[in-house]
């Protein structure tokens, strides 16, 4: 039978209660991270397409994404938790076989851009049902103070699903081609429903209809701190490994991998600093730390000040989603848990989806480089939305 929702689980209780939900969470990201490092060059050199296109077949995974948080986060608060994260694994299968069937047109680069693209886009509608399923199903295992630990231990799950599936992506691309991909975004979803089966469920959080204009009046401040800030991972994800092929600096998955890594061994030792020193005021250093790594992408002469760029911008922005998302969360009611951070988390998804594209005609007009530079600028926004929040934290989320 499901557990009741909200049970006070506190210090070591929380990582047995998060461990099989953070399992479930690295596998399934798995499917995405094998793609990041490695969807830029297929649809750059394997079908000869311009960098608007990688940008556009980048984003449109988190434009989908937005279209689809408010609904995964209604879905988990009225059907439950453990069917929304079920729902994702099944729609991130239909993804991959929407991969294979785009290899079939690779002589048609157009038709095969189209069908990848219609394949991203409902990946990205799994990837939010996966994602807030998972986290609201950690925040009803545990006690309301430890909101912050939960909010980063399943995102390093995630990010470590990034940071073991860009080299093990590179690996498979330059063996076996984008195939490998498609063939494993088709079954690593199959094969993580064996892990979720045996899971209990939570009892669902809201059954009636959410005050949705309550929770979006309670997160929308840090929803936008949250899209400037998502602007230098999305330059990361679309591409630095493109500007790692055109100086020719090698490998192309390392600076990703860094990334990933500092991001996730930041969430593991620091991630409780949100709840213990406020998520304002931790956002805000992140966010300058996050900036300082994007400019030193755009400087970077060599591999070793690129990689230092990637592992500093993966320190900074590890741990602003916890830290705003703290102030989302604890301003929204507590029966729409699922739907706030689903409104949220779609503030990332606007500013990758919408961003990318952009991203990408600045790569072709005033090079790869330049992409960093304006990253590094649109960041530092974030950091006004820290202060206003450590400043006046009432009324900026009425």
């Amino acid at each position: 039978m499901p557990l009741p929702p909200s049970r006070s689980t506190t210090g070591p209780g929380v990582a047995m209660a998060l461990l099989p939900i953070m399992a479930v969470v690295l596998t399934a990201f798995l499917i995405i991270g094998l793609a990041l490092p490695v969807l830029p060059l297929h649809v750059h050199q394997g079908l000869g397409l311009g960098t608007f296109v990688v940008g556009l077949v980048t984003g449109s995974q988190f434009a989908a994404s937005l279209v689809s948080r408010l609904w995964s986060g209604h879905y988990s608060d009225s059907r439950g938790a453990k069917r929304a994260v079920v729902a994702g694994l099944a729609m991130a299968a239909g993804a991959g076989l929407l991969y294979l069937l785009s290899l079939r047109f690779a002589g048609a680069p157009t038709a095969s851009a189209t069908i990848l693209l219609l394949g991203r886009a409902l990946l990205g509608g799994a990837e939010s049902f996966i994602i807030t399923g998972a986290l609201s199903w950690g925040l009803a295992l545990v006690d309301a103070r430890n909101t912050g630990k939960v909010i980063a231990w399943v995102g390093t799950a995630m990010y470590g699903a990034f940071a073991l599936g860009a080299p093990v992506g590179t690996a498979l691309y330059a063996s076996y081609g984008f195939l490998a991909i498609a063939l494993a975004t088709t079954l690593m979803p199959l094969a993580t429903l064996l892990l979720v089966a045996p899971l209990r469920p939570v009892a669902p959080q809201h059954r009636g209809s959410p005050a949705f204009t309550k929770v979006i009046g309670a997160i929308w401040v840090p929803g936008i701190g949250l899209a400037f800030s998502s602007i230098g991972f999305g330059a990361i994800t679309a591409f630095l490994s493109l500007l790692f092929v055109d100086r020719g600096w090698s490998p192309a998955w390392l600076p990703f991998s860094a990334f990933a890594a500092s991001f996730m061994i930041m969430r593991v030792v620091f991630g409780h600093l949100p709840d213990r020193l406020g998520g304002a005021k931790v956002a805000l250093v992140s966010v300058l730390i996050e900036a300082a790594g994007q400019a030193l992408i755009w400087l970077a002469p060599g591999v070793p000040l690129a990689l230092t760029g990637a592992v500093l911008t993966g320190v900074g922005y590890s741990l602003v989603y916890p830290g705003l998302g703290i102030e989302a969360v604890h301003s929204a009611p507590p029966e729409s848990r699922g739907l706030a951070m689903g409104a949220y988390t779609a503030f990332l998804d606007l500013a990758l989806g919408v961003t990318s594209p952009i991203l990408g005609l600045i790569a072709s007009g005033a090079g790869l480089g330049a992409v960093f530079l304006v990253s590094a600028l649109v960041v530092l926004g974030a950091a006004a939305v820290a202060l206003r929040l450590l400043t006046a934290p009432a009324e900026a989320t009425r």
